[in-house]
């Protein structure tokens, strides 16, 4: 069935409700490249603008899932669950957390992305690593799947295409905060990738894509609902994104940081929701006897990350890439940090070199933020807060811009919220 794609745009830019076969023709003209990228985006905006029923959402993703091939693991021996952050600063809980849950029995076929804008993203940051690769053809794929229970790699072409082609052009059309579209994107490749199981965690604040708690809980629910229309049982957390994760922000510095945590050590956050995901994973696939704290603390989930490093190629001893220049914030009272703003820290992460403006721009290994102070924690006047660190010193007053007002030292400390505010499994 065909239609014309002005009066599919009129339906939805008038308030109405599209139609399952204009939903699959669309999508499906689109990715064939049949209705253009500016008819495309007039229909993304009459989205953003007046939304979708869970009906048309459930019809999206399902198309936008048969654009591609949709993988089989049931080859794989081992149950099989995944994990998928909606984006942060700081956020490098995938690259501890995907070893410890392989390490505790599961396979996590992880397919991951690269950062944009003040987002980091997990194949920029395991690029560090000298020698790593992000493409794995679907052989090396499921063979590694099958041995180590753990791959970190990047999407094939084959995989929702329609999402990829669409992605690119919400990016440039100011159409990527529309809940319809974030959940359909999101879930299409997830589902198509053919885990049995999905954990989201949906990050709320500054340093997030939904900055309200309301709009947050909105895209988990939609997307638990998606997960288990398409036979996947999934579970979503909303966790804190005002405060950036962890102490660095920036692709080797946060992969030192993760080997930390591997190690038995870093930063409390990373550790205790690095922890808490790998518990939800776990019970997904029926592994809730399992302790991921333990598999943590005696080792075994370092020798998964080595070996699933080695395996792509990368070596897991190799020195990482050390910023040139570096420059230090200091504070300017004595206190306690109050407040330390994830959207500002993300910023001037990749106002230094960490992040891009666009999917083609290269990135920067060793650039990005330390933060020596975090909220709660004292500090004297003079005293570092911050390290930028970068291959350029040229990029440096962008970043004080960015972290202009972004922390607050007061007398006392702040209040202690969770890092987890809510749990949606329905």
């Amino acid at each position: 069935m065909s239609f014309a794609a002005v009066d599919v745009i009129r339906a939805k830019r008038d308030g109405g409700e599209l139609s399952d076969p204009q939903i699959d023709w669309v999508v499906d003209a689109y990715t064939r490249g049949e209705v253009a990228d500016e008819q495309m985006s007039a229909l993304a905006m009459a989205i953003l603008l007046n939304g979708m029923t869970s009906r048309e959402i459930a019809t999206w993703t399902a198309a936008m899932i048969a654009s591609g091939e949709r993988m089989d693991l049931s080859s794989v021996p081992r149950p099989t669950v995944d994990k998928h952050s909606t984006g942060g600063v700081g956020d490098k809980i995938t690259l501890p957390l995907v070893p410890l849950v392989a390490a505790c029995g599961a396979a996590v076929p992880q397919l991951s992305g690269r950062g944009l804008g003040h987002t980091g993203g997990t194949l920029d940051k395991l690029e560090s690593i000298p020698g790593w690769r992000a493409r794995l053809s679907g052989a090396e794929y499921r063979a590694q799947l099958a041995d180590l229970g753990a791959v970190i790699c990047a999407a094939g072409d084959t995989l929702a295409p329609a999402d990829r082609k669409l992605y690119a052009l919400r990016d440039v059309t100011g159409t990527v905060e529309a809940i319809p579209l974030i959940a359909s994107s999101i879930m299409s490749k997830k589902i198509a990738e053919g885990a049995s199981a999905l954990v989201l965690d949906v990050k709320v604040g500054s340093g997030a894509f939904m900055k309200s708690l309301p709009d947050a809980r909105s895209l988990a629910e939609t997307m638990v609902r998606l997960g288990h229309d398409h036979g996947v049982r999934t579970v979503a957390l909303l966790t804190d994104m005002s405060t950036p994760l962890g102490r660095t922000a920036g692709n080797a510095l946060e992969v030192t940081e993760s080997v930390e945590v591997l190690a038995g050590g870093g930063p409390a956050d990373v550790v205790a929701l690095t922890v808490e995901l790998a518990r939800e994973m776990l019970a997904a696939v029926g592994l809730s006897d399992v302790d991921p704290a333990l598999a943590l603390a005696d080792g075994r989930a370092m020798d998964v990350w080595r070996r699933m490093i080695a395996a792509q190629g990368g070596d897991p001893s190799a020195p990482l890439p050390v910023a040139p220049e570096v420059e230090v914030v200091r504070a300017e009272a004595d206190g306690v940090v109050s407040r330390l703003d994830a959207y500002a820290v993300g910023v001037a992460a990749w106002r230094l070199g960490a992040g891009r403006a666009r999917k083609e721009d290269p990135v920067s290994a060793s650039a990005g933020v330390v933060m020596l102070r975090k909220p709660g924690e004292a500090v004297r006047a003079g005293e570092p807060v911050l390290e930028l660190h970068t291959e350029s010193a040229d990029r440096i007053a962008g970043a004080l811009e960015a972290l202009a007002g972004a922390l607050d030292i007061a007398s006392e400390a702040p209040a202690v919220l969770p890092l987890t505010m809510e749990r949606i499994d329905a």
